[in-house]
C-alpha cells in the first residue's frame, strides 16, 4: 500500500496495518476497478469536447456501503487509475431521527467536495403510501429523481451508487420470484432522459466486505432503518434464503453472481432474445467409406 506516503487521503487515514485489513482492502480496490474497467465506466478520454474531465455524483447514504464506495473511488483517483472529478452528495429526506450533521462534518474533515441537499420527500411518502404497504419504492423513485437533477445542476456525467454484489443478487431474485422476469440491477444504465450514466462500482464486492471495511476504518455508520422496522420486505425474504444456501454451501452466493455474467439465450425461453422460430436443421451427407463414421456391427 502507500499509506507511507505524505500525500495520503484523510480517508485512509489510520487505517489499519494488519495483513487481513490489507487484503481486504487490495480486494475491494482489484474488484471495482475491475468493474469499472469490464462495464466501461471511463470513456476512453475521460474528458467532454472541451476538454474538462468527466463528474460523478457520488451518492452517500451513510451507510456502510457508500462509505466503502467513496473510499475506493478515492483510492484509484488516487493512484491514478481513475481520471474523473468526484462530488459526493447526500440527499436527506427529511426521515425523522435522521443525524443531519454527521455527513457535513465527516466529509468536511475528510476534505471531499461535497454537497448536502434537503428535500422532505419521507412526508410525501407517508401521505402516498397506503397504511401498511412498504415505502421503498416510491421512497427510491423520489430520490432518484432528485439525484438526477442535482447531477445536472452541477454538471455531473454520471450518479454513482453504492449497490453491490449481494444487492444484485436480491434484486435478480426478487424479480424472479415477484416480478415473473430475468432481470437485476445492472452495473452501468442510461436514464430515461438519456443524459446521464448510472454506475454501479461495487458490483462485484461482497456485502460482508463493505461491513469489513466500513467498521475496520470507523467510519460514522448511520442506521438504515430511519423509517422503522418494516417486517416482511420481500428484499429481506430473499435475503434470508440466500443466507441460508450461503451457510449450507459456501459460495453458493459467487456461483450465482456468475451466472448472471454467463448468459445463454438460446438457452432459455425468450424468443425476443433468440430467434427459436428461424432454427433449421443443416441435412448433412453421411459417406459409408468414411473412416468417421463408426461401425456399429
Amino acid at each position: 500500500m502507500l499509506d507511507d506516503a505524505d500525500d495520503i487521503h484523510p480517508l485512509f487515514h489510520g487505517a489499519p496495518r494488519t495483513t487481513e485489513f490489507k487484503k481486504l482492502r487490495k480486494r475491494i480496490l482489484r474488484q471495482t476497478r475491475e468493474a469499472v474497467e469490464q462495464y466501461g465506466m471511463v470513456s476512453a478520454t475521460a474528458r467532454d469536447a472541451d476538454g474538462a474531465r468527466d463528474k460523478w455524483l457520488v451518492c452517500l447514504s451513510g451507510g456502510k456501503d457508500s462509505y466503502t464506495l467513496l473510499a475506493v473511488l478515492y483510492e484509484l483517483k488516487w493512484r491514478g487509475l481513475l481520471p474523473v472529478d468526484l462530488l459526493a452528495c447526500n440527499l436527506d429526506q427529511g426521515q425523522p431521527g435522521f443525524p443531519a450533521t454527521v455527513l457535513p462534518e465527516f466529509l468536511e474533515r475528510m476534505q471531499v467536495p461535497h454537497r448536502i441537499e434537503y428535500q422532505d420527500t419521507y412526508s410525501i411518502v407517508v401521505d402516498k403510501v397506503p397504511q401498511g404497504r412498504t415505502f421503498c419504492a416510491l421512497c427510491s423513485r423520489l430520490r432518484r429523481g432528485n439525484l438526477y437533477r442535482i447531477a445536472r445542476e452541477e454538471g455531473c456525467t454520471a450518479v454513482v451508487l453504492g449497490h453491490h454484489r449481494d444487492d444484485i443478487l436480491e434484486t435478480f431474485f426478487m424479480n424472479l420470484f415477484h416480478g415473473g422476469r430475468l432481470a437485476t440491477m445492472p452495473p452501468k444504465l442510461v436514464n430515461e432522459e438519456g443524459d446521464l450514466f448510472v454506475f454501479r462500482p461495487l458490483a462485484h464486492v461482497a456485502e460482508t466486505d463493505c461491513e469489513k471495511f466500513s467498521k475496520a476504518m470507523q467510519y460514522p455508520i448511520i442506521p438504515c432503518d430511519l423509517c422503522g422496522s418494516q417486517d416482511g420486505l420481500q428484499r429481506q425474504q430473499v435475503k434470508q434464503i440466500l443466507d441460508g444456501w450461503e451457510a449450507r454451501s459456501p459460495g453458493r452466493r459467487q456461483v450465482m453472481f456468475r451466472a448472471l455474467t454467463n448468459a445463454r439465450p438460446s438457452h432459455l425461453l425468450d424468443p425476443g432474445l433468440f430467434d427459436f422460430a428461424g432454427l433449421a436443421l443443416q441435412p448433412v451427407k453421411f459417406d459409408a467409406n468414411s473412416e468417421d463414421v463408426p461401425d456399429l456391427r
